[in-house]
């Protein structure tokens, strides 16, 4: 029988073992990945086939994004060494493409059913997002994604993703989905621009959603703004005119000095006759494709402290919003449920009471009688008083269920690790307590394993720290999972692959 417990236990341990090679130091986020589940597994937050550890990719993610014929294609083909990407002037390809290396000697093209199964790539489960924002599109899976490998060394070690033309269309609500999946996950987005159309403001939309709506993000250091295809400037009698335009299109858009780059494909670029023109064009070219390049290669480094970010925010999630939240909803049902009861009952009292005074049952009432009627049968006088426990009790979960269903409505469902309104749900079961205010699974003995993998994580920011930089030049401990070892400087970034 399938045990989705033993099936993620599985691919964590798979995980671990990828990492003993290419990583020792993140095994430990993943033993702290898994303290976290468990917290979370008993507070509601997520079930036992889920992991937060699966929720982010663990592989070095760059993306590649812009407007279709910005020359995306042709920058990944010149960084791979090979033509892999079909490029040209059209919408050439309409689907998200996930490039990875292989031991193989040629590329192989893969479905998108092989990206939405697989839990190691950033697409796990990506059907299910698309069928939330276009109904019946999330079984064609396969129409927005593939997956394509390439056994050339630079893309070993790192993931990259080439987008379909932002601008291109009867998709673009799922495209838009898909993307900004892509940018939270990614540890570096390279946006590409079109230098051949010197008119911005007609992409209007295309600046707000790739510019406007990422500067203000926490990570909007990982973006690198592009404007590709310069060389077609020098055609211009000002050609400094085109990429003026350009900066005040982006600047409009919020974007500071100091992230905007200028490239173009040597190959293919257009001749320029004034020497001192192209010299000047392929100094900025150069140095800017370079700056470009190094960012891609130090995405591994990256990659570690974004999952060492990922599990410190998730632990912090938890406590700062989960619980207060969970609290606050509960205290809320809380005193609905007890109000609706004292109301329901005081009813049902008041009108047995009308009842009584009005038949002039008091007057009637005779106590020898009614002792003489239950000992004279007691299993009905019992059976009476269950059935108006029953009654009372009936009418105490029907108010809870009512309120309870009303008030997961008004739950949060993003920006929170895990599904809060099943937390909720957990702590409204008919068996709990209904004065138990404290969120199920929250005590605190869980507080304190929720500080210690806090605190674990910043262990771990400080080992990475170490692995690259230490200024006192003493010999550095790089603690793995089989021993602690002491190596010179010098040789720490060779000890732990990052």
């Amino acid at each position: 029988m399938f045990n989705p417990r033993k099936a993620i236990e599985k691919r964590l341990k798979n995980l671990e073992k990828h990492l003993e090679q290419e990583n020792p130091l993140l095994i430990e986020a993943v033993k702290s990945f898994k303290d976290l589940d468990n917290i979370a597994y008993r507070m509601g937050l997520i079930s036992r086939d889920e992991s937060y550890a699966t929720q982010i990719p663990w592989w070095p993610l760059i993306s590649i994004l812009g407007t279709f014929s910005a020359g995306k294609s042709t920058f990944i083909n010149t960084f791979l060494g090979t033509k892999l990407q079909t490029s040209g002037n059209q919408a050439v390809d309409d689907k998200f493409t996930v490039i990875c290396y292989t031991n193989d000697n040629e590329s192989r093209v893969l479905p998108g059913l092989a990206l939405d199964a697989d839990p190691r790539f950033p697409f796990f489960n990506i059907s299910e997002d698309i069928e939330k924002v276009a109904p019946g599109e999330g079984e064609r899976v396969n129409a927005y994604l593939q997956l394509k490998t390439s056994p050339t060394q630079p893309i070993k070690g790192k993931i990259l993703i080439d987008s379909p033309g932002f601008d291109a269309d009867a998709q673009r609500n799922s495209t838009l989905r898909i993307t900004d999946h892509i940018i939270d996950l990614s540890d570096l987005v390279l946006v590409f621009f079109d230098a051949r159309h010197p008119e911005p403001g007609a992409m209007k939309d295309t600046l707000e959603h790739l510019v406007s709506k990422t500067i203000q993000r926490t990570d909007s250091t990982k973006f690198m703004y592009i404007l590709n295809q310069i060389d077609t400037a020098a055609k211009e009698d000002n050609p400094e005119e085109v990429v003026g335009a350009w900066q005040r299109a982006l600047s409009q858009s919020g974007l500071t000095a100091g992230k905007f780059y200028m490239i173009y494909d040597e190959p293919s670029a257009v001749s320029i006759n004034d020497e001192k023109l192209q010299d000047r064009f392929k100094t900025k070219k150069d140095a800017d494709l370079n700056a470009i390049y190094d960012r891609m290669h130090q995405v591994e480094t990256e990659r570690a402290y974004r999952i060492i970010g990922a599990l410190d925010k998730t632990a912090a999630s938890i406590e700062n919003k989960v619980v207060p939240v969970l609290k606050t909803a509960i205290l809320k049902w809380t005193k609905r449920v007890l109000i609706t009861d004292v109301i329901i009952y005081g009813l049902l009292l008041g009108v047995a009471s009308y009842f009584i005074t009005t038949q002039n049952a008091w007057a009637n009432l005779n106590p020898s009688a009614l002792i003489d009627a239950y000992n004279s049968s007691p299993l009905t006088g019992l059976l009476t008083s269950i059935l108006i426990f029953i009654v009372f009790f009936s009418i105490h979960i029907f108010s809870r269920r009512v309120w309870a269903a009303r008030i997961s409505r008004l739950l949060p469902r993003s920006d929170m690790p895990g599904n809060v309104v099943t937390a909720f749900e957990k702590n409204t079961r008919f068996w709990r307590s209904i004065f138990h205010t404290s969120p199920h699974g929250w005590n605190r003995r869980v507080a304190r394993k929720l500080k210690q993998v806090t605190e674990n994580s910043g262990l771990f920011v400080q080992r990475l720290n170490d692995s690259f930089a230490n200024p006192s030049g003493q010999p550095v401990k790089v603690n793995t999972t089989a021993e602690t070892v002491s190596v010179p400087q010098s040789a720490a970034a060779e000890k732990i692959t990052i």
